[in-house]
């Protein structure tokens, strides 16, 4: 498997899971020691490995999401002979042609996994590298079915499964009993990147109009944070509103703990939409309530078990945070069933478990 997600510990886990779920299968994962997007460098977090052979390869153009490529992943392929090359990278990427033509001339079957959501056309050489990675893969991954109707809309005709990148292990994102106390204030947050696609303005807005008692959390880093600063202390929210540095990802589970209400308030551009708000699981599985935007795959992966307010209504989300923050009950009763949708749907286990039936479709 080839997988610059998998710098991430947390996703490490799956890893782990396809590894223990079958036993008779040699799992080798390459990654880069670190990938650089819009929120900054993530370095390789080394939190679970056990089971599988994880190898750190060079990465060249890091941080260029449709030009980056791994200059010595054919030695490995030649090495290991693998019969499945699992290419973790969306199928307009040059790392995705270059590891499908490198895994074809060994003999290797292939496949590539997509979060893209959005009708996009790209232009030369991106749209020629596309059209080589739908016409020569033997399978595919979409990480959501409007993902797998995008491609089936531009071409793709072969087998293809609809399963999450990544899931949340329920063992160690568990609920917390922090909100039992009597002198509990309800604690909001939002985690992720600080940039404009991900509606944190319209969060201050909503909170800067929010009766009762509450604190809350900005925790990431980006662009727009001077921005957002800037508008919590135009709103007088220094006080009540904390903003606090990105945490590595094995420490996640303990930020969620302490939260009574996550909020991913996304807002739909021309070239971007949710692809799916994994916060909004892992915050799930610690029995957190959640609140969402209808942008993208964020509805669907919060189901009935939270509240979805339409994309930039700074009224809707304001309302929706004053019943939380005055309904202890109603906070209890949605991460309950957020809990009970994630260990249905979305384990590590689980989409372990179809990753690997997917191999075996390819095998046979």
């Amino acid at each position: 498997m080839l997988s610059k997600a998998c710098v991430v510990g947390a996703y490490q886990r799956k890893l782990e899971e396809l590894a223990a779920r079958a036993p008779e299968m040699a799992l080798v994962v390459a990654v880069p020691s670190s990938w650089k997007d819009k929120g900054g460098i993530t370095r390789l977090e080394l939190a679970h490995t056990r089971g599988y052979r994880l190898e750190v390869l060079p990465l060249a153009f890091n941080g260029q999401f449709h030009l980056h490529f791994y200059p010595t992943l054919g030695g490995l392929i030649r090495e290991f002979r693998p019969d499945i090359v699992h290419i973790d990278e969306e199928p307009y990427n040059l790392a995705t042609y270059l590891a499908n033509r490198q895994a074809q001339r060994c003999g290797a079957k292939t496949l590539w996994f997509s979060w893209q959501n959005l009708l996009r056309r790209y232009p030369p050489p991106f749209a020629w590298i596309e059209q080589y990675n739908l016409h020569h893969i033997d399978y595919a991954i979409a990480g959501s079915a409007t993902a797998a109707e995008v491609w089936r809309r531009k071409g793709y005709a072969g087998p293809l499964a609809v399963i999450p990148q990544f899931g949340v292990d329920p063992d160690i994102f568990l609920p917390s009993e922090h909100a039992a106390a009597q002198d509990h204030i309800p604690h909001i947050a939002y985690a992720g990147r600080l940039v404009p696609e991900k509606g944190v303005d319209l969060l201050l807005e909503a909170l800067s109009g929010l009766d009762g008692v509450w604190r809350a959390t900005i925790q990431g880093n980006g662009p727009a944070e001077a921005r957002l600063r800037a508008l919590a202390e135009q709103h007088n929210l220094t006080a009540r509103v904390t903003f606090c540095p990105p945490v590595p990802s094995v420490d996640m589970p303990a930020f969620y703990q302490a939260l009574d209400v996550l909020v991913l308030p996304s807002r739909t551009q021309e070239n971007w939409t949710e692809q799916f708000g994994r916060v909004l699981v892992e915050a799930m599985a610690c029995g957190v309530a959640v609140v969402g935007s209808t942008a993208g795959e964020i509805p669907h992966v919060i189901g009935d078990a939270g509240i979805v307010f339409p994309e930039n209504d700074v009224e809707a989300l304001r309302a929706a945070l004053a019943r939380l923050i005055h309904d202890p009950a109603l906070r209890r009763d949605l991460g309950t069933r957020g809990r009970a949708r994630v260990l249905a749907q979305y384990t590590q286990q689980h989409v372990a478990q179809q990753t690997i039936r997917v191999y075996q479709e390819m095998l046979a």
